[in-house]
């Protein structure tokens, strides 16, 4: 029996990075979750649309998901301020569990110090960044690393979620 995917949200996140994987996810069987920082219920996006939570960081825990998204827009930076979010996408990458991120959402997993000499992808604006936490920059619409699963900006979200989808339904 599989377990949902944790989608990160916080105010300023980027609408298609969010809901695109939640729909796209939901087409193939796959349960997801909204896990909000617990500063609210509904977080905006960089638009105002809002996302109400499922539920907040600080009532979940890693074994309960099989895996993480962390979507883009200026959340990251919001979501990387809390050492619970932090410790979360730290244990679901030491549990070899999906960690993925598009966009900016590379700073959380700066943030989680996991990229250390492994290949990721993100928005250009941040590949500094990623490389002066280890990680190997690579100008790819999505690229894989074990588990690790990361994309540069809206545009890759197709090769993005496919990615996801098939590694949830390989570990089945």
């Amino acid at each position: 029996m599989s377990k949902p995917i944790a989608i990160l949200v916080e105010d300023m996140y980027q609408v298609l990075e969010v809901w695109y994987p939640v729909l796209r996810l939901k087409e193939d069987g796959i349960e997801t979750k909204l896990i909000g920082t617990g500063s609210k219920t509904s977080y905006g996006s960089k638009e105002g649309y809002p996302a109400k939570a499922d539920c907040s960081i600080g009532q979940v825990s890693a074994k309960d998901f099989d895996g993480v998204i962390i979507p883009g827009g200026f959340a990251p930076d919001f979501l990387r301020r809390y050492e619970k979010v932090i410790a979360f996408v730290r244990q679901m990458h030491d549990d070899g569990k999906i960690v993925a991120a598009i966009c900016h959402g590379g700073w959380l997993l700066v943030s989680a110090d996991i990229i250390r000499g492994r290949k990721v992808t993100c928005f250009f604006a941040i590949k500094d960044d990623l490389k002066a936490a280890g990680g190997n920059y690579m100008d790819q619409e999505v690229v894989v690393d074990k588990n690790i699963i990361t994309s540069r900006k809206p545009e890759d979200l197709t090769a993005f979620v496919k990615e996801i989808i098939n590694k949830v339904k390989g570990d089945r």
